[in-house]
């Protein structure tokens, strides 16, 4: 099966700067499509970035202009860029694999803790 593995989370200031790394078993964005969710104790699990099928990228809006989803094809990861933190950042952030092909089941990482404080 797929596994998702991810890193670069941890402990950030306020405005700080952070990559989140997801690496794929295999080459697997031909046939799922790719996103970032975080989860906040308490709060649901919510999408914060991803590729779409036409290609390009959406973002929830209170990251836009701060988050950057991206990928290197290569190396089978994606990697969420994460600038000017806010608190309301902090959350645990899981990779997804959305499958394209019915029937496939979708793949999550194991989740990787982000603290944004002073």
């Amino acid at each position: 099966q797929v596994q998702l593995v991810e890193s670069g989370g941890g402990l950030v200031q306020p405005g700080g700067s952070l990559r989140l790394s997801c690496a794929a078993s295999g080459n697997i964005f031909n046939t799922y499509t790719m996103g970032w969710y975080r989860q906040a104790p308490g709060k649901q699990r919510e999408l914060v970035a991803s590729f779409t099928t036409g290609g390009t990228t959406d973002y929830k809006d209170s990251v836009k202009g701060r988050f950057t989803i991206s990928r290197d094809n290569a190396k089978n990861t994606v990697y969420l860029q994460m600038n000017s933190a806010k608190p309301e950042d902090t959350a645990v952030y899981y990779c997804n694999a959305r499958p394209l092909v019915f029937g496939r089941v979708a793949y999550w990482g194991q989740g990787t803790q982000v603290t944004v404080s002073a």
